[in-house]
């Protein structure tokens, strides 16, 4: 193989061309050749070739014509939606969340399947659940495997993808301690070998639908809140307006010490923002202050009442609901001092309900415990993609290495983070012609 003074070889430049093409016609597409050299920096002849490959593939289709100036009319390209399929997984407080996309990111199935009893996070269950998930959406949708590019799952904790066996999940607040996710969905058999699972922070996922696809679409730096039972963050210190190279960093934010020998906290620790800010905790504290969140155990509908008593002035509702926005603003503050972010993107099915109600305070609180200079520079609003960005950002985590790969197959030894990554755009004989080679 033929290596440039760059170290790059013939290969590795024909790859990068190919992700540059289809990361352009993702996000910024349709476009004709013409307009794909200037937005590339490649060459009228590589994006011939490039556009002639990605042709053949099956990944790029024409998109209609449009006049040029005195010349023939120009055909525009996109990328072909139904090309390939991914999943997304949101691993939740109450519930796994299931769903199919195209390759454009629109959904094409979806399931739901609810942690009984409520919050019980016993890994075997939520394994089944995944599993089930996955064979209800490809059949609800009638597709196989020979085009699914992967199956990203969002959970809550810290995901170690050092482990030879594949991602291990350190979940405190869950009580996964060391989970081998990865090995224990690949042995339940529902996808073929082939098919990766690639396994990341909630929050990290949540950070990257929101840069890619909603509210944080053209700032650099941001931080995206998830908002639900419990809080966390993730930290993008790197987007971009074409969204392909994303770089987000989950952080256990919640777990910030905002009173020493406070309250005391899920994890076990004392005084945590998660103690003060998580939906739990709020009910938590209502509850002990004579409020009636209802006979249900399920948080959303507790949430909602104790929104409908701060709507008809109860006093105790709206003192828990401002002390919890005081707790929120100052823990933002300290994002913001520390890291200086163009954007903080509040999201989470606690963030959704509360958001609008508390967002004034939470602003005026973030900007009073934070130094002026990066208080005066950040702007603080909600995510737009609503209920479902666990799932679309999981989702994104396949279609992330699709785009680093070319639209190509990893071979093992060349795979590189998140490990496990092998496109699935190929038909399922080419693998299993290797395997009995």
């Amino acid at each position: 193989m033929t290596t440039g003074r760059s170290g790059r070889t013939v290969r590795d430049l024909r790859r990068g061309n190919r992700s540059a093409v289809l990361q352009r016609l993702y996000f910024g597409g349709p476009m004709s050749r013409q307009e794909l050299g200037p937005a590339t920096g490649l060459s009228s002849g590589s994006v011939s070739n490039v556009v002639g490959e990605l042709v053949a593939d099956g990944l790029l289709e024409e998109a209609g014509v449009v006049d040029s100036d005195g010349g023939r009319p120009r055909t525009l390209l996109r990328v072909a939606p139904g090309s390939a399929h991914m999943i997304g997984v949101d691993v939740g407080e109450t519930r796994v969340r299931v769903e199919l996309f195209d390759l454009t990111l629109t959904e094409l199935a979806r399931t739901e399947l609810p942690l009984l009893p409520r919050g019980c996070y016993d890994v075997g269950p939520i394994v089944d659940h995944i599993r089930t998930g996955i064979a209800t959406v490809l059949a609800e949708a009638g597709v196989g495997t020979e085009r699914l590019l992967g199956v990203g799952v969002g959970v809550p904790g810290i995901v170690d993808r050092g482990s030879p066996g594949g991602a291990v999940v350190h979940g405190q607040t869950i009580g996964w301690d060391a989970v081998p996710l990865e090995a224990l969905l690949r042995a339940t058999g529902a996808l073929p070998d082939e098919v990766p699972y690639i396994i990341d922070n909630g929050a990290r996922t949540l950070g990257q639908a929101e840069m890619w696809f909603g509210a944080g679409r053209g700032a650099r730096e941001a931080v995206v809140v998830l908002f639900g039972s419990g809080v966390g963050a993730s930290l993008i210190t790197d987007g971009s307006p074409e969204g392909g190279t994303t770089e987000g960093t989950p952080l256990e934010w919640g777990h910030l010490t905002v009173s020493v020998r406070g309250r005391r906290c899920r994890c076990g620790a004392l005084g945590c923002l998660e103690a003060y800010t998580g939906a739990e905790s709020l009910l938590a504290r209502w509850t002990e202050r004579g409020g009636r969140p209802g006979d249900s155990a399920d948080e959303e509908e507790a949430v909602a009442a104790l929104l409908a008593a701060a709507g008809a002035a109860d006093p105790v509702a709206l003192e828990v609901l401002e002390e919890t926005a005081e707790y929120l603003g100052a823990g933002l503050s300290d994002l913001i001092n520390l890291f200086r972010p163009e954007r903080i993107l509040i999201g989470g099915w606690a963030g959704l309900m509360l958001g609008p109600h508390i967002l004034p305070a939470v602003r005026e609180h973030a900007t009073r415990y934070s130094l002026r200079h990066p208080a005066g520079r950040v702007a603080i609003s909600m995510g737009s993609l609503g209920p479902d960005a666990v799932t679309v950002g999981a989702a994104t985590l396949p279609l992330s290495a699709f785009f680093t790969t070319g639209g190509r197959r990893a071979a093992p030894e060349q795979r590189t983070e998140p490990p496990g990554w092998r496109t699935a755009l190929d038909v399922r004989g080419e693998a299993a012609a290797a395997r009995r080679a």
